[in-house]
């Protein structure tokens, strides 16, 4: 998880701006279907699922949109032929990019996707050229700011099946099995820690890649421009960010 909360920090001051363009809303749409795609479209067995609708209903997204994401995923939205699909390539520097979601319109999607990678210096791959580089697993993080105890916090993580505790210019990550991450999450809001900067199931590569900042650049506006495409749900890569190239960045 080197590099995650440089990530993180950086993603969050831009995305003070995001969020009045409706990026969050977008992104809860998105979760929603990832969510009903990987457990099913019945909120009473998918705790994932459930726990995504509940965050749309915290921003008052409306029934109708959070039915037709499920619809969507699961297949059962009438007169659309919705398939997953996953695409790998590499952006600049050689950092690896996979990228899921679904759609209806293959070739519009993989054009849109091929025209992202090679706008920004990178190149759509061969299938499995970079999927074998990335595991699933659950992260939850928080400001240090909002913890009154981290060891206590660090424990409680640890006793109930986390994989691993790190604290990081400001931010605790509890890395999580994919299958321990609900349970833990709910552990964590019955000892009143809720106040969540992330909480997803994702998918997170062992092997980082540490370019120069020229290469940062265009590899985030590369992830930009893919999780801004309507078809695509997740992009997951390994790029690490420097501490140098973080601090260069965040005053930018």
């Amino acid at each position: 998880m080197a590099g995650h909360s440089k990530w993180s920090n950086i993603k969050r001051k831009k995305g003070a701006a995001d969020a009045r363009r409706g990026a969050a809303f977008s992104k809860i749409i998105k979760k929603l279907s990832s969510a009903a795609r990987r457990g099913g479209g019945d909120p009473a067995m998918n705790a994932e699922l459930r726990m995504y609708i509940q965050k749309a209903k915290e921003v008052n997204m409306p029934a109708d949109t959070i039915k037709r994401a499920i619809q969507k995923a699961t297949g059962q939205l009438e007169g659309s032929n919705f398939a997953a699909f996953t695409y790998e390539g590499y952006g600049p520097g050689g950092v690896a990019i996979l990228v899921e979601g679904a759609t209806d319109n293959k070739n519009r999607t993989v054009g849109n996707v091929r025209f992202a990678f090679s706008k920004n210096g990178g190149n759509l791959g061969q299938d499995g050229c970079v999927a074998w580089m990335f595991h699933e697993q659950g992260i939850i993080s928080l400001a240090d700011e909002t913890v009154s105890d981290v060891e206590a916090l660090m424990e409680l993580a640890l006793e109930n099946g986390a994989e691993d505790f790190e604290h990081e210019d400001g931010i605790i990550t509890i890395i999580t099995p994919p299958d321990e991450y609900m349970n833990i999450r709910d552990v964590l809001v019955a000892n009143g820690y809720t106040e969540f900067l992330d909480d997803e199931l994702t998918k997170s590569a062992e092997t980082k890649v540490a370019p120069d900042i020229d290469a940062v650049r265009a590899n985030m506006k590369l992830l930009e421009l893919l999780e801004d495409d309507d078809d695509v749900e997740n992009v997951y890569h390994n790029l690490d960010i420097s501490d140098e190239v973080a601090a260069i960045l965040e005053n930018e």
